[in-house]
């Protein structure tokens, strides 16, 4: 590729070649979940990432069509539950559009009333201090306040529309 050429208009990558490369970027499946005025949403996340280690900052995108995205807009905290690789159903679920997403997976409510996924690999709970319109989705950041984590199991990774599981036998060294 060169760069522009003078005088010519930059419209960005085409939509397709922009999804052609992601669909080869390897994400971690992660659980966003937040308390709304009709009690707990969720919505399946491949785009999150940590921005800040001290103090802990993590962010995630939210696709402006995804019916979670109301409440994301008004919620002071949310939970990011990193799915196992046995999660995959739930990762399924929380994709859907189905209206009742809490009625499989096993919950456990922290004493700030938000939800973690039990079975989760670890979760990270925290206070949402920025909001930015980017595109056609939502950009949140969020302060971890805290943290846990699951049983020692391999996380659910989402590679070219395909749920994948890592193992002793995909490690290169």
């Amino acid at each position: 590729m060169t760069g522009l050429e003078e005088g010519a208009r930059d419209d960005g990558v085409s939509v397709e070649d922009f999804k052609a490369v992601f669909r080869r970027h390897a994400g971690g499946v992660a659980v966003v979940t937040a308390l709304g005025p009709d009690g707990p949403i969720g919505f399946t996340a491949t785009s999150v990432i940590s921005l800040s280690v001290d103090p802990a900052y993590l962010a995630f995108s939210v696709n402006a069509h995804s019916s979670a995205l109301p409440v994301i807009e008004i919620a002071d905290s949310v939970v990011v539950n990193v799915l196992s690789a046995d999660q995959a159903a739930v990762a399924d679920r929380f994709a859907s559009r189905t209206q009742d997403r809490f009625a499989g997976p096993e919950i456990r409510v922290l004493p700030t009333g938000d939800v973690v996924l039990t079975g989760s690999t670890g979760w990270v709970q925290g206070r949402i201090e920025q909001r930015v319109h980017v595109g056609n989705s939502l950009l949140v950041v969020v302060r971890a306040l805290t943290a846990g984590l699951g049983q020692h199991t391999w996380p659910l990774v989402y590679v070219d529309r395909t749920y994948h599981r890592l193992g002793e036998d995909t490690r290169l060294g």
